[in-house]
Order: C-alpha cells, then sequence, then structure tokens
C-alpha cells in the first residue's frame, strides 16, 4: 500500500467540507456522549485516539481514510471499533 499523506485534504471533498476541531468540540458537548451506557471511559477513549494517531489511515489527524469517521467521535462510542480489519487498533468496549 502506498504512503498516505496526513495532511492532504479528502479526495471527495472541496475545503467548504472541511470540519474544523471546533465543529467536533461542539458535537461532543452533545448530551449523549455523557452517557456511560453509549461512551467509554476516559482512559479508553485516550488509548483509541492513541492508536489512531499512529495509523496511516488518518486523514489531518482527524478522519478515518477507511470509513470516512470523524475519529474523535467514533471513538467515544462503546460499540464502535477499528475498522481496518486487516489490523484492527481497537475493538467494542465491554464491561
Amino acid at each position: 500500500m502506498e504512503a498516505v499523506d496526513r495532511n492532504r485534504s479528502c479526495r471527495g471533498c472541496g475545503p467548504q467540507y472541511e470540519v474544523t476541531e471546533a465543529q467536533i468540540d461542539r458535537i461532543l458537548q452533545a448530551p449523549m456522549f455523557k452517557d456511560p451506557s453509549v461512551v467509554v471511559p476516559a482512559s479508553i477513549y485516550e488509548e483509541r485516539l492513541a492508536a489512531c494517531r499512529d495509523c496511516e489511515h488518518l486523514l489531518q489527524g482527524q478522519t478515518c481514510l477507511l470509513c470516512g469517521c470523524f475519529v474523535r467521535v467514533s471513538a467515544y462510542y462503546r460499540n464502535k471499533s477499528c475498522p481496518n480489519v486487516k489490523s484492527r487498533r481497537w475493538g467494542p468496549y465491554t464491561t
């Protein structure tokens, strides 16, 4: 697989569709992200983000090139897992 330039833009979107960190921060302020039955504990969230930061499929530090999600949002959900089926970096959280 070719190396990914993590700073390039999404090939399907123009700059008018880029999501800012502030917009993601607003999404994460939604009440559902305070519900422990929906989200992972903070320590697990940080572990997931760290795993994504090291991934060759992370675009501009926020978008997963495999599934198109914003990793700061997806990493919060208990039932989500890394979309890389060949080398999954994290899976659903169960306790």
